[in-house]
């Protein structure tokens, strides 16, 4: 089942919706706290700063946005997350395999591993965002819900312009290494819906 049939069925019930937002939440959140931890201290740059303060406030927007659902879901505890084990296993996985394959295919390690690595998986998942959050407003959009993710999808344009420019830097063979992190990245995101699809039917 895709997102496109989902959605509507997730938005049709608030208390779905609510655990939805929450679940975005989490993710968003979880995507911050990894660029955080790729930082090196010393030559952690612009770019990657501001890019963890925009995941985090998509996390603190998305939470806020529950309030418009009438619920009120005060944690990421697991009754309040729509596939909890799956939402938290899926960027985790991704960040294990973009690992694994830049250890064998570029034999990195260290502090250059964690940054190439976030490269890599913040690629694949703006990637994502990209055509996740589009589909969301324009479900929310056809039966007029007073929740809205535009501005996180503009700001996620501009994120994926940037990791682009990162990944030219970081290699000239960068699209092939992003092509990978991007099919491990969709094999995930699949289970994930299928996860979702699960709970929701």
């Amino acid at each position: 089942m895709e997102l496109h049939t989902i959605l509507p069925q997730i938005i049709a019930d608030n208390q779905l919706h609510a655990r939805w937002l929450n679940t975005l939440s989490l993710m968003e959140n979880t995507g911050a706290r990894k660029i955080s931890a790729s930082e090196d201290p010393a030559t952690v740059t612009y770019i990657i700063l501001k890019h963890a303060a925009e995941e985090h406030r998509h996390a603190f927007y998305l939470k806020k946005q529950i309030e418009k659902t009438g619920k009120e879901l005060p944690t990421y505890a697991a009754e309040y997350l729509i596939a909890p084990a799956y939402s938290k296993y899926y960027l985790n996985q991704l960040d294990i395999d973009v690992c694994r394959y830049l250890k064998r295919e570029l034999n990195l390690t260290g502090a250059e591993l964690r940054f190439a690595a976030y490269l890599l998986v913040t690629y694949a998942i703006e990637v994502r965002a990209d055509e996740l959050y589009p589909i969301y407003q324009n479900a929310l959009e056809e039966v007029g819900s007073k929740v809205n993710v535009k501005s996180i999808i503009l700001e996620e344009e501009g994120h994926l312009e940037e990791m682009i420019n990162q990944l030219q830097k970081f290699s000239p063979d960068w699209e092939g290494h992003a092509q990978k992190a991007v099919e491990m990245e969709t094999r995930l995101f699949n289970d994930w819906v299928g996860n979702l699809s699960a709970e929701v039917n």
